[in-house]
């Protein structure tokens, strides 16, 4: 998955979800790329992993996925 600047979205990235929340991406599935001990997570094939701050973990996809924007990476 991409930031709308086709920038790569990474694990380990400080995201904005919509306006009012934030969450730290911990696995690609896209890219093969996880946090230390997050790899558990590519049976899901495709996405993104977030840990949100509304929700817990959260799963998105290009399907399902707003708009994110990068704080810090």
């Amino acid at each position: 998955m991409k930031y709308a600047d086709g920038t790569d979205i990474r694990p380990g990235d400080v995201i904005q979800i919509d306006v009012d929340y934030r969450g730290r991406v911990i696995a690609s599935m896209d890219t093969g790329e996880y946090l230390p001990g997050e790899d558990r997570w590519a049976y899901l094939g495709a996405g993104i992993m977030v840990d949100t701050d509304f929700g817990g973990l959260v799963h998105y996809t290009s399907e399902t996925a707003g708009d994110f924007v990068l704080i810090r990476r």
